[in-house]
């Protein structure tokens, strides 16, 4: 484990370097975090191992950094300033996550129709595709100090677009599973999956708001907010541990229950000093969790990168931006938001790659061909599709007018 934790430890390093060299070049630094992902880890340099990246305290801490990274949500989901947008923002996931799952769905069963492949295959790519990683886009936002419509809505809605995507996914994924004499995930998993990050978030935010209320200095606020964000994401690994028996929680989303949880009900200008304190931990986590993203990434099947590929990357652009534009459109957004909106939306592969695991362990079950194609072709487009995300990202808030160019 010692040994684990300084390879990782030289990896950081060596992304935030990269990190650096690639804003000289005006492109975001999570390009730079990525890129070291890839380079340093399993596939290539090696100096993180697959042993490490599967290990349970690997594991442990990588959730442990999710859940520090979703506090930048949740800080922004102000009750009382989204009210008035509320209906439209939760509109505009709506129509652009089932927007694209519907789109991505349909491109591949007419391509699998085509190429003899079972074309309920399909739903499991459209499942996949529909769900959106927060983290790339907080960081661009957090290394540009990005303000603005674009900003305020991509925040909560990328929580409320993981929600989405485990609703749907599970019930593809089980209606697959069960009409080929597999076990499908049972209700109970996937409420569960919903909704207990919030449970634990909002049930530890209220009890760290009542004491950071009581007491004056600020150091000690910090202290608290930090001694019930790890009793948060404990509380999660317990029950990941003894009731789902593996890492199923979303953790980005317990954090941004917990930050939100505490913006609302403690006075702004007693949390300004306490998150500023913070800031150290939020940079940490966001370079652990992108470095993390580029792990699995085997940088080998960009060579075999097929139509499969390119269909998956060009049909979910479409359904990402297609659908947050007519989103926009039905729900009377701003301009701004209807036109940049979607091209935010386009980061990928953590959310992805969870799913593809999933998917393809059950369809190994019955056809390991269909699972083949499914992890061949979601990590092939996460490789090419994250680094080209990145980029339009950055350009989409620059569009827009939000960026701040200091």
């Amino acid at each position: 484990m010692v040994i684990g934790l300084l390879r990782i430890f030289a990896v950081l390093c060596a992304a935030f370097t990269c990190g650096k060299l690639v804003s000289k070049l005006k492109l975001p630094a999570i390009l730079g975090w990525l890129i070291a992902g890839i380079v340093f880890g399993p596939y290539l340099a090696e100096v993180v191992t697959l042993d490490i990246t599967n290990s349970v305290w690997y594991k442990i801490m990588i959730k442990a950094f999710e859940c520090f990274a979703g506090v930048m949500i949740g800080r922004e989901i102000i009750i009382k300033k989204i009210a008035k947008s509320g209906k439209q923002m939760i509109g505009i996931t709506f129509v652009q996550s089932i927007g694209t799952f519907l789109f991505v769905s349909a491109a591949f069963s007419v391509v699998f129709f085509i190429t003899h492949v079972p074309v309920y295959l399909a739903f499991v790519f459209g499942g996949i595709a529909l769900a959106t990683a927060p983290a790339p886009a907080l960081s661009i936002v957090h290394e540009y100090h990005t303000t603005g419509p674009v900003t305020k809505t991509l925040l909560p809605l990328a929580a409320i677009d993981d929600v989405i995507g485990v609703v749907v996914f599970f019930t593809v994924i089980s209606i697959v599973s069960g009409t080929h004499g597999g076990v499908g995930a049972s209700p109970f998993t996937v409420i569960g999956m919903v909704l207990l990050p919030f449970v634990i978030g909002i049930a530890f935010g209220f009890f760290v708001s009542i004491l950071m209320k009581s007491v004056k200095r600020n150091r000690v606020r910090f202290c608290l907010l930090i001694l019930f964000l790890v009793l948060s994401a404990i509380i999660g690994l317990l029950i990941d541990f003894y009731v789902f028996h593996s890492f199923t929680l979303n953790y980005l989303l317990m954090g941004m229950a917990f930050s939100a949880t505490v913006a609302n009900l403690v006075p702004e200008k007693e949390l300004e000093e306490p998150l500023k304190l913070y800031r150290p931990i939020l940079n940490l986590s966001l370079v652990v969790v992108i470095v993390n993203l580029g792990m699995p990434l085997d940088y080998r099947l960009i060579a075999g990168a097929g139509a499969f590929t390119f269909v998956y990357i060009l049909s979910r652009a479409i359904g990402k931006i297609g659908g947050a534009y007519i989103g926009g459109k039905l729900t009377k957004a701003q301009p701004v938001v209807t036109k940049y909106l979607g091209f935010t939306l386009l980061p990928h592969s953590g959310v992805s790659l969870v799913f593809t695991g999933i998917a393809a362990t059950t369809l190994s079950a019955f056809d390991p061909s269909l699972a083949a194609i499914v992890s061949g072709t979601i990590v092939a487009a996460a490789i090419i599709n994250e680094i080209i995300a990145v980029i339009v990202a950055k350009y989409a808030f620059k569009w827009s007018g939000e960026m701040d160019e200091a």
